[in-house]
């Protein structure tokens, strides 16, 4: 298993979409539409200082599965702290997956085998951050706590496909693809993505 061919699931609001598409990009100090995070989540996530520089805040998240473990708490509920009453709020069908590539999303990307604030998380790059991930896959066969944290901005030509739960949000994703213009990858409905185990 190599870092750079790992599937990576950037999960955001249908609404935040938009922007995302306009802007050419996923950003880490975009203001998004619908925010799910919790400010507390925010603030942990800025206080969490990396030893290539910056904090976790920086960079742009992503999981490594499309069940982690706190897409599956947004879509079970968003019960706890880490969620804002936006994510509460939301339907888990109202939401996309962005998928590519962890080599596709830049070369400055760091992988985190736990939760990103998590004390007991370590943090690692290229060759290390490989054997990183294979010790975490080792424990985890599904990847459900780690994280790739890419220093962004991320393309969002790198994005390969666009996993939605069902045919109408596909509709509607297709058609705002084809309004903007640009970048056009592949959207498809993936049903179990979007429900809570």
């Amino acid at each position: 298993m190599l870092l750079n061919t790992q599937r990576v699931y950037h999960v955001t609001h249908l609404r935040n979409l938009e922007a995302i598409v306009i802007d050419e990009a996923i950003r880490a100090d975009a203001a998004p539409e619908v925010d799910v995070s919790s400010a507390i989540t925010r603030e942990l996530r800025a206080g969490v200082e990396l030893a290539v520089g910056g904090t976790v805040a920086e960079r742009v998240p992503f999981q490594l599965s499309p069940n982690s473990s706190r897409w599956n708490e947004l879509r079970g509920g968003a019960v706890g702290a880490h969620w804002s009453d936006a994510a509460r709020a939301a339907n888990p069908l109202e939401f996309v997956i962005l998928v590519t590539s962890a080599g596709a999303v830049g070369p400055d990307v760091l992988f985190a085998n736990g939760d990103a604030t998590a004390r007991a998380t370590r943090f690692a790059a290229g060759d290390a951050g490989t054997a990183l991930l294979r010790a975490a896959y080792a424990l985890d066969p599904e990847l459900r706590d780690a994280e790739l944290l890419a220093a962004g901005p991320v393309p969002f030509s790198a994005i390969t496909l666009v996993g939605v739960a069902n045919e109408p949000v596909r509709d509607q994703v297709r058609q705002l693809l084809a309004d903007v213009g640009g970048a056009a990858p592949k959207v498809a409905v993936y049903p179990p993505w979007f429900q809570a185990e």
